[in-house]
């Protein structure tokens, strides 16, 4: 059982380690001093097709600070994950069995 919780535990590691990845990449990528307004054509009743900012750089700004925030909390967690496992291999002991105690 213990085995099935440390693959687990492993895994959303990896996975919550691929997300701050994803998310410093999509901030990078983002540099406040160079947005712009987002906007696209909405078409009309009439046929025709007029401009709407669908995001506006206020918008886009709240957007990044969350994410950046939301990073850091996520970092934190994963920090504490981090921490409480190699603590758990310690006091379980990190060292390989040989083979003829294995088959015990």
């Amino acid at each position: 059982m213990a085995n099935k919780r440390q693959t687990y535990v492993s895994a959303e590691l990896e996975w919550a380690e691929s997300k701050l990845a994803e998310w410093r990449d999509y901030v990078d990528k983002n540099p406040i001093s160079e947005l712009k307004d987002r906007i696209e054509w909405k078409p009309t009743s009439k046929g025709g097709a007029i401009p709407m900012v669908i995001a506006s750089i206020e918008s886009q700004i709240k957007s990044l600070r969350d994410t950046m925030k939301e990073y850091l909390s996520l970092l934190e967690v994963v920090d504490k994950l981090r921490e409480k496992e190699e603590a758990k291999q310690e006091a379980r002991g990190s060292q390989e069995i040989n083979g003829k105690m294995k088959n015990f």
